[in-house]
Parts: C-alpha cells; sequence; structure tokens
C-alpha cells in the first residue's frame, strides 16, 4: 500500500458586505459542494500568497491576504490536503467561476448555516471563527 503524503493548500476566507465569497467546485474532492476558494501551495510559494492566487484564478476576485487563522484536514480516497485558512480583505474584482470552479457566490453566514446550499462541512465553523479583515 502507497502511503499517501499530505499537500499544504490555503483557502481564501473573503467576507465582503456581510457575506462570504465561495465556489461550487468542479473537480476532485467534493466536486459540486460548495467551499471557500483555494489549492495546493506551490513550492517556493508562502501560504497567504497561494490564497490570493488561488483566489484570483478561480473567482477573478482581488484580495490581500491578512493572516492565517484555521487549519482543516481533507482526508478522502486518494486525496489528503491540510488547507490553511487566510483571512482575507477584498480588494476589488466581480465573482465569476473561472478554473475549476463550477459557480462562484456570495453567502451570508445565516445562509451557510441554514444550508442553503450542499456546503463542505468545515465551511460554517471557518466562516464563524473568520477574524474581520
Amino acid at each position: 500500500m502507497t502511503e499517501l503524503q499530505p499537500r499544504p493548500a490555503a483557502i481564501a476566507v473573503v467576507r465582503h458586505e456581510g457575506r462570504f465569497l465561495l465556489v461550487r467546485r468542479a473537480n476532485p474532492p467534493d466536486p459540486g459542494r460548495w467551499g471557500f476558494p483555494g489549492g495546493k501551495v506551490e513550492p517556493g510559494e508562502t501560504v497567504a500568497d497561494a490564497a490570493v492566487r488561488e483566489l484570483a484564478e478561480e473567482t477573478g476576485v482581488r484580495a490581500e491576504a491578512i493572516r492565517a487563522f484555521d487549519c482543516v484536514d481533507v482526508i478522502r480516497p486518494g486525496f489528503h490536503f491540510v488547507l490553511v485558512a487566510v483571512a482575507c480583505r477584498y480588494v476589488a474584482g466581480e465573482a465569476v467561476a473561472a478554473d475549476d470552479a463550477h459557480e462562484a457566490a456570495w453567502f451570508t453566514l445565516d445562509e451557510i448555516a441554514a444550508g442553503k446550499a450542499p456546503f463542505l462541512e468545515q465551511v460554517e465553523r471557518i466562516a464563524r471563527s473568520a477574524p474581520a479583515a
């Protein structure tokens, strides 16, 4: 059996005008579910830079990384990502799905808590703990 190596990844937690920016994932793990934009940290890249880069690639939104504030393991068959949540301050841009996202949309914490869409299990906890950016 091959040992699965954890991969570092970053997620951008952007709150703007009382809403969080989420994307509906197109690719594994968890296709079709809503989560924060993000992806793998590239060699030589900081977690903060990865969060901002992935945010722009997946949504077209530009933001400034403020600080990392949480960490989540995502372990699925064939995958083990260690996601570092990075609070980001919105700078500019319209949220449009691109790269590996089917959709991009803004959700309030109440909408997330009510399960208005198929959210990934960690989305509500991360949104609740997100520092103001």
